[in-house]
């Protein structure tokens, strides 16, 4: 810059000062001035010196609308320097606003009044406040009475706040509106409070909206309105049914004078759909639904608003058994259910949907009779038996026993393979307990059937020793029949109850004390054929009283038993004599 124009400049403040008074001085003053043009983005400002300066028009809206100036408006603006490289008086809207605002604000700061502004922006920690210029801080915890996690409704409209602190040093303000609400609403409680009744219906607007309910404004009051009395129907959140902001008409549920606590609903205002309900489903009878809620032991379905009964998962399915819910039924589904009981005091319905199918146990029952042959699949292979899958998609169990005839279960079993298909006979259906009884060996004739002839209990027949062991002796009988003759029944006499004096491949005489049909297992008794043998004995041959010895009369017996034998064997060498002939 040349010696000329420094002098020109030093001369232009020193008139500028002299004509500002003594001490005077424009830079980091607000003085007036005038619109004199307003370009795309600025506006040319004439404060009464040798040039303009120029101005955003972002500094003249407020909270992002739209500039309110038009030329020839005289506005208030802060010079911060005399000239910019361009020779413009660097001017600021802003500024002129923030120092008018400080004026204002520390007057009614001092006065304890309150403040109107705008929330237009988040900070850490809260947000930010315009002040009519000036920028102030609202903590997150001052925002309102309890915590709100959707500020958005109160962003961009006037507020009233109260200041809680100022520093012009340092340019900080720090406002609260939750001092304001409080004030207000401590005069409001009073006055609500003194009128307010349980059964009373008040006009109020959703304030916030938790997970378990909403916060309804009744005018300086805070109520309840829990979740599950927005309405008769199923609600999963609140947020369904409410919006903050909304106003509408809620009843005084209960009232709490000690802890001023009020519960609210709205569904007490409208019909009790559960009036009648008995009347509008009786049992047995089929109506559609839509699957409102799912969980683990079942699905909810809605009948009709405000009504809904549970399909308990033991009511899904005929077949699917220990499978969740949700893989049979899908939230929003139509289906049709059954009424299986009601109860009005309790607000249940129980409803079925497999009723509204076709039972196949039933069905199988009617087709398949007893003793019919079916084929299937083996699903599953237990220490107990093998379950075959059968038309209707339900499953039949063989028990161990019905595998074989001729072996033991446990060897049959491992014969079979998961996923092989093998034939079976109908032994029952049992509808209510919903089991199939199937037998494999039935396939086939009982091969001890005819080996067991007329065998009755009671019977003496001769058995064929097949091994010795210290509690008793195995024997056969008929060749097929397997016996079993205990060590205490092999003799009347303790002496002789000895299994070492038997051999294998002998034979005896046994007396049949029981059949196990199922097993096709004799037990027999040696002491039993005795006993009975010397009763006959006593009878034919007299007894004891009449003189006879024991010994005689049991070697009448003998005898008369040797003779028998020695006849048969004669009329039997007579026949082959014959023959020969």
């Amino acid at each position: 810059m040349s010696a000329t124009a420094t002098a020109v400049k030093e001369d232009f403040a020193a008139l500028l000062d002299e004509s500002l008074g003594e001490g005077g001085t424009i830079e980091g003053n607000v003085i007036r001035g005038t619109i004199v043009r307003i370009d795309d983005d600025h506006a040319l400002v004439d404060v009464g010196l040798k040039s303009e300066g120029r101005i955003s028009l972002k500094e003249f809206s407020r909270s992002g609308g739209e500039p309110p100036m038009k030329v020839g408006d005289e506005v208030d603006v802060f010079v911060e320097r005399y000239e910019d490289r361009d020779g413009l008086i660097v001017l600021s809207r802003d500024k002129a606003r923030r120092e008018e605002a400080w004026n204002v604000l520390e007057e009614l700061h001092g006065k304890q009044n309150r403040v109107e502004g705008i929330i237009f922006g988040r900070v850490k920690g809260g947000f930010t406040v315009d002040l009519s210029g000036a920028v102030a801080f609202l903590p997150g915890s001052q925002v309102d009475i309890r915590p709100v996690r959707d500020i958005t409704p109160l962003m961009g409209s006037p507020q009233n706040f109260q200041i809680l602190k100022m520093d012009r040093a340092r340019g900080n303000i720090v406002v609260s509106r939750r001092a304001v609400l409080e004030e207000t609403r401590a005069h409001e409680r009073s006055k609500l409070m003194e009128d307010l009744k349980e059964g009373q219906v008040l006009d109020g607007v959703v304030k916030n909206i938790t997970d378990y309910g909403a916060f309804v404004d009744l005018g300086g009051v805070d109520g309840l309105l829990h979740v599950t009395d927005i309405s008769w129907k199923r609600i999963n959140h609140p947020s369904e049914a409410l919006s903050v902001g909304q106003q509408l008409k809620v009843q005084v549920i209960r009232f709490n004078q000690e802890t001023q606590r009020i519960s609210l609903g709205m569904k007490q205002l409208e019909a009790d759909p559960w009036e009648g309900v008995a009347a509008k489903y009786p049992v047995g009878t089929k109506f559609s639904g839509r699957v409102t809620n799912i969980t683990d032991y079942g699905a909810f379905v809605e009948l009709e608003a405000g009504v809904e009964g549970l399909v308990h998962v033991s009511e899904m399915s005929w077949t699917k058994k220990n499978v969740h819910p949700g893989k049979i039924v899908s939230t929003s589904q139509e289906v049709g259910v059954m009424v299986l009981d009601v109860d009005p005091d309790k607000r249940r319905i129980s409803l079925g949907l497999k009723q509204c199918e076709v039972n196949p146990w039933t069905e199988f029952k009617e087709k398949f009779k007893p003793d019919t042959e079916v084929e299937g699949e083996i699903k599953n292979i237990t220490e107990f038996g093998l379950f075959i899958g059968l038309d209707g998609e339900i499953d039949g169990m063989a028990h161990l026993s019905d595998l074989s005839w001729s072996e033991d279960g446990e060897t049959a079993l491992k014969a079979y393979t998961k996923g092989q298909v093998v034939k079976a006979k109908v032994l029952d259906v049992d509808i209510d307990k919903e089991r199939i009884s199937l037998g494999i060996k039935q396939l086939t004739e009982n091969p001890y059937a005819a080996a067991a002839g007329d065998l009755k209990k009671g019977q003496v027949v001769t058995c064929v020793i097949t091994a010795v062991q210290d509690n008793g002796i195995e024997v056969s009988v008929n060749d097929s029949l397997q016996g079993f003759i205990k060590r205490n029944e092999l003799a009347k006499e303790r002496s002789e109850q000895r299994p070492d004096r038997f051999a294998v491949g002998e034979k005896v005489d046994a007396r049949i004390t029981a059949i196990d049909a199922k097993s096709h297992k004799l037990t027999l008794s040696v002491k039993a054929r005795e006993v009975a043998e010397e009763k006959q004995a006593m009878a034919d041959f007299g007894s004891a009283d009449s003189g006879a010895s024991l010994g005689e009369i049991l070697g009448a017996a003998l005898k008369k038993k040797q003779s028998e034998a020695s006849q048969d064997g004669g009329d039997d060498s007579a026949d082959d004599e014959k023959s020969e002939d």
